[in-house]
């Protein structure tokens, strides 16, 4: 499956997984096959950045 584009349904996307079905970005990003670099990244670039306490982008 391929992520969205758009870093605020990103956002949504990500958290949602995260919520729903993932202990942790690393295992959300192993699953996805998406970089967790790059998915940081984008989403610092809107001002969040993942709290792993949380398990979410704050």
């Amino acid at each position: 499956m391929s992520i969205p584009k758009d870093p605020v349904i990103l956002l949504s996307y990500v958290n949602t997984l995260l919520r729903d079905r993932y202990p942790s970005l690393t295992e959300l990003c192993k699953s996805e096959c998406v970089e967790e670099s790059a998915l940081k990244a984008a989403l610092a670039a809107i001002q969040y950045e993942y709290d792993a306490t949380l398990n979410k982008f704050v």
